[in-house]
Formats: C-alpha cells, sequence, structure tokens
C-alpha cells in the first residue's frame, strides 16, 4: 500500500500533467495482456506520448485541482491516461492504432487543449493525417496558384518570342 506522501506525489504529477499537456486520452485497458500492454507503451513512446495507468481516486483528486472536475465522466473501471506535450493529436492516433489490431482498448473521452471531448471527436482526431502531411498539403495548396500565376505572366512574353522568331525567320528567308 502506498503511503500518503507517495500519493499526495502522484495526485500533484498528475495534476501537473492535466494543466500542461496539450493532449490526455482516457481509455479502459481491461482485457490487454502484458506483450500488448509493452507494445503499446512502445508505440506511445515512439510517438512521444506517455502512457500511465492511474487510481481512480488519484485521478479524480488531480481533476479537481486542475480545474477539470468533469474529467471524472471518465473515471470508471480501470483507467490508462495516454498524455502528449507536444502533438495534440498524438495519444488518440497511438491509442486507436492500437485498438485497431487489439480491440481490447476502449477510449473513455479525453482533454484536448483544456477543452473535455468524447470518444467521437478523438476518433476525429485520430483520423486526421500527421502533421507532417498536413504541412505538406497546405504549402502543395499555396503552390498550385502561384504555379498558375507564373504560367499566365509567362504567356505574353512567350508570344512575343514566337512572333520575334517569327520575324527574324522572315528576314532570313527574305
Amino acid at each position: 500500500m502506498a503511503s500518503l506522501d507517495e500519493k499526495k506525489k502522484v495526485v500533484a504529477e498528475l495534476e501537473e500533467k492535466l494543466k500542461t499537456s496539450k493532449a490526455a486520452v482516457f481509455a479502459d485497458y481491461r482485457g490487454i495482456k502484458v506483450e500488448e500492454a509493452t507494445d503499446l507503451r512502445r508505440n506511445c513512446r515512439d510517438a512521444s506520448v506517455e502512457f500511465k495507468v492511474v487510481k481512480n481516486t488519484l485521478m479524480q483528486i488531480a481533476a479537481e485541482n486542475s480545474g477539470h472536475p468533469d474529467l471524472n465522466q471518465f473515471l470508471e473501471g480501470p483507467t490508462a491516461i495516454a498524455f502528449a506535450n507536444e502533438d495534440p493529436v498524438a495519444p488518440a492516433k497511438t491509442l486507436m492504432d492500437f485498438m485497431k489490431k487489439n480491440r481490447k482498448l476502449e477510449i473513455k473521452g479525453g482533454l484536448i487543449e483544456g477543452e473535455i471531448v468524447g470518444v467521437s471527436s478523438i476518433k476525429v482526431l485520430a483520423d486526421l493525417p500527421s502533421k507532417d502531411i498536413l504541412v505538406s498539403m497546405v504549402l502543395r495548396g499555396l503552390n498550385g496558384p502561384l504555379t498558375g500565376m507564373c504560367s499566365v505572366l509567362q504567356g505574353p512574353i512567350r508570344k512575343l518570342v514566337y512572333a520575334l522568331n517569327a520575324v527574324r525567320d522572315q528576314k532570313a528567308a527574305g
């Protein structure tokens, strides 16, 4: 049994994570085998996501202290939380990818950029392309009109060059 000081330390850590994380996704991990849990933790680590199994009572206290008492709705049954400090989409993507393979994890909801969201929002986030792909899509979208404008602007110059070449060919022939 953990001492009171250890519990206070865990609550303080969870409270800090709730305040500073860009995203926290809550899941029920019931039925996951040790090897699967190890695989999930590895996938989370690779995505810069911290995966923690927490006691609901300690998480309830941390949620209250951090100003998010509505998170208590996600704290029934065995609870694990995936935290991300950089990419708010990473926990949703990582857990949903794991769910597709194993079908044993159940998403309960989450806290994204300080807003409490349900399962449907988590699923929408997980389906978004990665940040790199989104940036390339935006750049491609910006590049298309610029390329078109360059082609349009080159048209009159190209016609002038063709006309000058025709005049030169005509003078050379005449």
